[in-house]
């Protein structure tokens, strides 16, 4: 069987975050929606997504396809019915279709001459951007459960005080010194290569990927998911940061979701709670306008490579788009275009040029390569977003 993850029509709710990757690669818990298909399913999966992004997440089909959500989340009881599919038939709830299974000939024609079964199965999901942080303490915790079962966790170090150590599992490889871990309200992960520095204050439920840093004396709040390869200090309360992005000084960020390449300059503050107490507004891509998160708390979405310098405020409820450059005193509008640079005093298009040496330079950093391909996405989202920047 040949497993594909597709984007269907909330990408543009999930914008700027879709801008590089389709919806199943986003990190939602410990783990991207498709790592989490990829391990209920034991196989690899492909993607069936925006054209532009084809390049880098080629489709591939089999004799028969069955075709998954990417926005939606698997577990046993969702994995069993959807296995069970046949040919021409698709797994639907609430008229969202969950999965379809194709033969190779319908695949190839995009047939839409299914048979619907409904389901009743409940599952997690990401509709808007706002739901990757405010679901993310339930989708840690499924995730823990699934990866830790039949485990064994690393010690807790005899230095470190632990509330509900049951609850705390630590990969090979980490290091934790001298903390304070609480899992009394949900599970504390830490991935192969971790590190914990002294004085790190750490409630659950929390994922620390692997090869990412706690710096020294953090403050780290329930519902918060540090993606591989970042370092984050400071205070951070129910966040998801997807990877290889830094939030390494003191300032606060909360109910934020931050893409990957980002960093967030040193004693930046983001503002999550309104002084009225109102629910919060946020930009939407899809109806290019501010809509209505029905979340009295928000704070920042920041889409990939973008940046901010030190002391920079963030209103209550702002979404940054790609590889923006952001800086300058007072608080930034709510909504800051791709590939802009500046801040209060006003906002200039950032060369596409430069932003590419940038983001290969980051890449190399890490002892990765910034491909043609990465290159050419980037100058794709560019042009996307053209209109976006005259607002």
């Amino acid at each position: 069987m040949n497993y594909v993850l597709f984007d269907e029509s909330r990408r543009k709710n999930l914008l700027p975050l879709t801008f590089l990757r389709p919806v199943a690669d986003i990190r939602f818990g410990i783990l991207t929606i498709r790592e989490k298909w990829e391990m209920y399913l034991n196989v690899k999966t492909s993607t069936l997504t925006e054209s532009y992004l084809a390049e880098k997440y080629p489709v591939i089909q089999g004799e028969t396809n069955i075709i998954i959500n990417g926005a939606i989340c698997p577990n046993d009881k969702l994995v069993d019915e959807i296995k069970k599919l046949k040919p021409g038939f698709a797994l639907i709830k609430n008229e969202t279709i969950l999965a379809m299974c194709l033969n190779e000939e319908d695949f190839k024609a995009q047939s839409n001459a299914i048979e619907e079964i409904e389901t009743d199965v409940e599952y997690l999901e990401i509709l808007y951007t706002w739901d990757i942080y405010s679901r993310n303490a339930i989708a840690i915790k499924d995730d823990y459960t699934k990866l830790t079962a039949g485990r064994k966790s690393q010690p807790i170090p005899s230095h470190c005080i632990a509330f509900a150590p049951e609850n705390i599992f630590i990969e090979e490889g980490a290091i934790v010194l001298a903390s304070t871990l609480n899992a009394t309200d949900g599970p504390i992960y830490i991935g192969k290569n971790a590190w914990v520095m002294e004085g790190s204050n750490i409630r659950g439920p929390l994922a620390l990927c692997e090869h990412s840093t706690v710096k020294m004396g953090a403050k780290i709040y329930g519902g918060t998911t540090i993606g591989p390869h970042s370092k984050v200090g400071g205070e951070i309360n129910n966040s998801v940061i997807f990877g290889y992005s830094n939030k390494a000084h003191d300032g606060f960020m909360g109910q934020s979701v931050i893409a990957e390449w980002c960093n967030i300059g040193a004693d930046t503050n983001i503002s999550n709670l309104k002084n009225t107490y109102d629910n919060v507004k946020l930009w939407n891509y899809a109806d290019e306008t501010f809509v209505e998160t029905n979340q009295q708390f928000c704070g920042t979405i920041m889409g990939d490579h973008s940046k901010c310098g030190i002391n920079t405020m963030f209103n209550t409820g702002t979404v940054v788009g790609v590889s923006a450059n952001i800086f300058g005193s007072g608080f930034q509008r709510n909504f800051i275009p791709s590939f802009k640079w500046g801040g209060v005093a006003g906002l200039q298009t950032f060369n596409p040029k430069k932003a590419i040496e940038i983001a290969r330079g980051m890449y190399k950093r890490r002892s990765l390569e910034f491909t043609d391909i990465d290159e050419r996405l980037l100058e794709a989202v560019f042009n996307l977003t053209h209109e976006y920047r005259k607002i």
